[in-house]
């Protein structure tokens, strides 16, 4: 029986019924994946089963929204131990030569001796690497492999290289990632563990009566009962709500993993404030599309242009992002870790600024680290140094920025 695997989804704070969890068990009784004639050993998904078979109708079955699948798939590989990896590369590079043996450790002396290529002298050398090389290799400074100062590769260093099958970033060097990488969305519902995030967002505010008459007007009332000669005179108006209108854009994935609670509060607090807001995902700079949901973000997306299009200049746009990457994703075509973007991502930078005037940069990394990374320089610059931490005290200055 699989009742520790509903108990420990349970335990995940994942909203699962009994009803749901008998409905999976159905589902394995009548062969919906597997053989027919497969046996419980108790541990596990019945004997016969696919992993991953096993994993998408669990998911399906007892996961009702999609907010939820990041809890659930952390869940399932807590519970089954060595789950096979969902990611898959979109070139054959044999896994083995990837395959973790020893993690490379050099002294800072070590380190600055290793030479860095340059973007074109990097991507030309990767191609020549994948006509020659024809096994693993480990240890090296020339081929794919790991634990060396090659530049591609995993598990060693390099200052300046591409990234290709670690499971997550060590030195931040990489200019390109070389695999298929999910992200989660952020989630709106997180309940805030301190009002002073909201209390900063209020700081822009304009206030304006819409919709239905809901709300009773206290001294129209008064006075218009003392006109009647006391006859009671009930008068209602409009709620007041905010009508500031927000656009934010997100940075997600990669090194904004380490901000995940605090932008999720920011998220939750701007959703709380805004009745006007509007939403869409990066990963390290815009480029030329955006996406709303992590899970279809490249078959879901959002063409920039479209977005500047579809909203007017009374929007507030709000980015929130690290600002932490390689220089080269900002200012060179096909800079992108992630695929080969015709225009740079400082050209969509200013394309977003200019059509939207009022503009701020919230960065969740310590103000005391920007002088250290050259790429918050270059999208300080780029936003007219528009960037504030998220502080309470940098939320309030940038709402009175947004406010003028």
């Amino acid at each position: 029986m699989l009742i520790d695997f509903f108990y420990t989804l349970r335990s995940a704070k994942l909203p699962v019924s009994v009803k749901e969890y008998l409905t999976l068990l159905e589902a394995l009784k009548e062969g919906v994946v597997g053989p027919n004639t497969a046996q419980d050993d108790g541990d596990g998904p019945a004997v016969g089963y696919k992993i991953d078979d096993f994993y998408y109708l669990s998911r399906t079955t007892l996961v009702k929204d999609e907010k939820h699948y990041d809890k659930f798939d952390r869940a399932f590989s807590a519970y089954f131990k060595g789950v096979e990896m969902l990611a898959d590369f979109t070139r054959d590079i044999p896994l083995e030569w990837l395959r973790k043996n020893l993690e490379l450790n050099l002294s800072p002396e070590e380190k600055a001796k290793i030479e860095k290529m340059g973007w074109d002298e990097l991507m030309e050398t990767l191609k020549k690497r994948f006509e020659e090389q024809k096994e693993r290799h480990e240890g090296g400074n020339r081929m794919i492999g790991t634990g060396g100062t090659s530049p591609f590769g995993a598990n060693g260093f390099n200052p300046q290289g591409i990234r290709i099958g670690q499971e997550k970033s060590r030195n931040r060097s990489a200019v390109k990632v070389w695999d298929q990488r999910a992200y989660k969305d952020y989630d709106d519902t997180q309940e805030l563990g301190t009002r002073n995030i909201k209390v900063a967002l209020r700081r822009l505010r304009k206030f304006a009566r819409e919709g239905h008459e809901e709300e009773l007007d206290l001294d129209d009332t008064i006075r218009s009962t003392a006109a009647n000669a006391g006859w009671l005179d009930i008068k209602m108006v409009p709620e007041r709500h905010n009508n500031v209108k927000v656009l934010l854009l997100m940075d997600v994935g990669g090194t904004m993993d380490e901000h995940i609670a605090r932008v999720e509060e920011m998220f939750s607090a701007t959703k709380t404030e805004f009745k006007h807001m509007e939403f869409y995902y990066f990963h390290n700079c815009v480029y030329d599309f955006m996406w709303k949901n992590n899970r279809r973000r490249f078959s879901e997306k959002f063409a920039t242009w479209d977005i500047i299009r579809k909203y007017n200049k009374d929007y507030k746009l709000i980015f929130i992002g690290d600002a932490t990457m390689s220089p080269y994703e900002i200012l060179q075509p096909g800079g992108s870790v992630e695929y080969n973007n015709e225009e740079a991502g400082a050209e969509w930078l200013q394309r977003l600024t200019s059509a939207f005037p009022k503009f701020v940069w919230i960065n969740p990394e310590p103000q005391g680290v920007w002088q250290y990374r050259q790429s918050i320089s270059v999208v300080q610059q780029l936003m007219s140094h528009r960037m504030y931490p998220l502080t309470i005290k940098g939320l309030e200055e940038a709402m009175r920025l947004l406010s003028k």
